[in-house]
């Protein structure tokens, strides 16, 4: 697996977030994650989006992050919100999300970035066990779902 760097409306992350949006809507019901997001969050300094690609080029996996600083939506400076995390069924259990994971806070922590968050739900059990098994503690909810009781939010200093 290659890890690139591109750019959130690249067509490969358009595609992996499309995929995953379809996957929020079954598992919650609704119509996918609907925080506002842009492609220029993601752009360096302030954050970076990374893709996986196998070994014939197909995107695999993704993930990003974004600077926060405090808000009204419960973020602190020095935040870094981890978005999208996405590997396509057919190659879970390989590792893909951990390292996407590390490279991101890597990034985050380069950037000046003092604590990564994240916010994800009840129905996503593997995503909670990934961020707990990597050192993240539950934390304050935070952005745009924080007043939705399945909403679940953590944390790891960089």
């Amino acid at each position: 697996m290659h890890i690139r760097r591109v750019s959130f409306d690249h067509p490969d992350a358009v595609k992996l977030n499309d995929q995953v949006q379809a996957e929020y809507a079954v598992r919650y019901g609704d119509d996918g994650d609907a925080t506002p997001m842009a492609p220029s969050d993601f752009d360096p300094p302030n954050g970076i989006y990374l893709i996986a690609y196998d070994e014939h080029d197909t995107p695999v996996a993704s993930g990003g992050w974004r600077a926060q600083e405090a808000n009204g939506e419960g973020n602190l400076d020095g935040d870094a919100e981890l978005k999208r995390m996405y590997v396509v069924e057919q190659v879970r259990g390989r590792g893909l999300a951990r390292r996407i994971l590390a490279a991101l806070e890597e990034d985050a922590r380069a950037a000046g970035r003092v604590r990564m968050v994240l916010e994800t739900g009840l129905k996503q059990p593997e995503a909670m066990a990934l961020y707990t098994s990597s050192g993240y503690e539950p934390c304050a909810k935070f952005g745009y779902y924080r007043h939705y009781e399945a909403s679940r939010c953590f944390a790891k200093s960089l």
